[in-house]
């Protein structure tokens, strides 16, 4: 493994990520913002954050594992959420929550959550990119 996760005394522990990534890799991976689509481009979850989160996080596990990563790999995370106001959070654990039931992982990297007025399509709410670190 690349990642060495790190939270720094004097900052807040978080319980869904670390503050900081220590990457030693070799090779950088850039997995593109992903959205609640199926293998088909049809919009899985439509109008359900929790749904639409689930999806995007197995669909970042499914690039990474096509790459020969996991998110054993992930230095950061990105997360575009449309419309974003704090009282959405829990839908948002939740969907985080289950899809690390699906991969059996716990995605706890550096992660950056941005609130956006809208995306590339209007039936989605959250995309997800990761930058990934591998020998």
């Amino acid at each position: 493994m690349a990642i060495t996760l790190v939270n720094p005394s004097g900052l807040p522990e978080i319980p869904v990520y670390r503050q900081v990534s220590i990457a030693t890799g070799s090779k950088l991976v850039f997995i593109a913002g992903q959205v609640s689509w199926d293998a088909e481009g049809v919009t899985v979850g439509e109008g359900d954050l929790a749904a639409q989160v689930e999806r995007s996080y197995l669909n970042v596990g499914t690039a990474l594992a096509e790459v020969g990563a996991s998110f054993d790999d992930v230095a950061k995370l990105t997360v575009y959420v449309v419309d974003w106001t704090p009282d959405k959070m829990p839908l948002f654990l939740e969907g985080v929550a289950r899809a690390s039931a699906k991969l059996g992982i716990t995605p706890i990297a550096p992660g950056t959550l941005i609130g956006v007025t809208t995306l590339d399509v209007p039936d989605h709410l959250v995309e997800v990119e990761a930058t990934a670190i591998i020998d």
